[in-house]
């Protein structure tokens, strides 16, 4: 990871595992090597690890890289009867594999079923009641617009529900890759309390547009880059630096699913991470503290 200090907050930037191939422990090699000290972690690194759960959770513990957060639950609002119940079980399920890795932040996007209602109070209601079943796990939830979202696909609407939820540990997720998609206004921002922005995402991609949900989610899960790859460059310094000005002091995580990275060598991809999080320290955030394994930023402005 890429970690600095500038004007008393803390600048954070770390791999998702869903951009590297092989297995778990190889991933967190990889990462660490290439000086990062933060992982974004999902459900099928613990399930799907051949040792099982503790196994996978160790693994975490001996890499010496601290969860970002643990994603992702999916479609859980908004639903009624035998649904909500199911998905009751399934969050708690979620929320047991957060805590046991001692990550902070559970990852919850927007629902996509067609069985969920559109009334943003029964979503607030459901969501308050996800933050409350995390509450005494000491677990934030950073609810996140998905740009194919059936109900809730931009941030603003996303926060509506979370302001009307009213719960401290109930936050945004921002992704950048889902406001460039629907081209969602950065001014939006500033009618976002910075303290409940629970996790930033960052993503580019290679073409201007995606016009529709399905164009949306097949560049989403197969053809993201790392930021400073794609055409979006203009819009994602202004995105980092207008949550900086708006004293935004979490983490950000590297969210970058790309099916040719997975045929590249784990060294390779977690390199193209590190120099995007260069770039985005020095050019960027304009960040100035020597870094883990020589990752030595300039000081001052080029």
């Amino acid at each position: 990871m890429l970690k600095a200090q500038s004007n008393a907050a803390m600048r954070c930037f770390g791999m998702d595992t869903i951009s590297l191939a092989g297995p778990l422990e190889a991933k967190l090699e990889a990462m660490k090597n290439a000086g990062f000290t933060q992982v974004m972690l999902k459900a099928n690194d613990l399930v799907g690890h051949p040792g099982g759960l503790n196994a996978a959770v160790q693994a975490v513990r001996d890499s010496g890289l601290r969860g970002t957060g643990f994603q992702v639950l999916r479609d859980f609002e908004g639903l009624s009867g035998h649904l909500h119940h199911y998905k009751v079980d399934i969050a708690k399920s979620m929320l047991e594999m957060c805590s046991a890795l001692g990550c902070k932040v559970l990852l919850a996007c927007s629902s996509t079923s067609a069985h969920a209602t559109g009334d943003v109070d029964q979503l607030a209601k459901d969501l308050r009641k996800l933050a409350m079943l995390a509450l005494p796990l000491g677990i934030k939830i950073a609810y996140e617009a998905l740009s194919w979202g059936r109900h809730v696909n931009e941030f603003p609407a996303a926060w509506d529900v979370v302001s009307r939820a009213d719960c401290p540990n109930l936050g945004l997720g921002i992704d950048s890759y889902h406001i460039f998609a629907t081209e969602t206004s950065l001014d939006e921002l500033d009618y976002v309390d910075p303290s409940r922005i629970f996790l930033v995402q960052l993503a580019d991609f290679m073409w201007q547009e995606v016009k529709t949900p399905e164009e949306r989610m097949a560049t989403a899960r197969t053809f993201r880059v790392f930021p400073g790859e794609g055409v979006h460059t203009p819009q994602l310094v202004e995105l980092v630096l207008k949550l900086d000005a708006l004293g935004y002091s979490g983490d950000y995580s590297f969210e970058v699913f790309n099916d040719d990275y997975l045929q590249m060598p784990l060294p390779m991809v977690a390199d193209r991470a590190r120099r995007s999080a260069l770039w985005l320290a020095e050019d960027v955030l304009r960040l100035s503290v020597p870094l883990p394994n020589q990752m030595r930023l300039r000081t001052g402005p080029a």
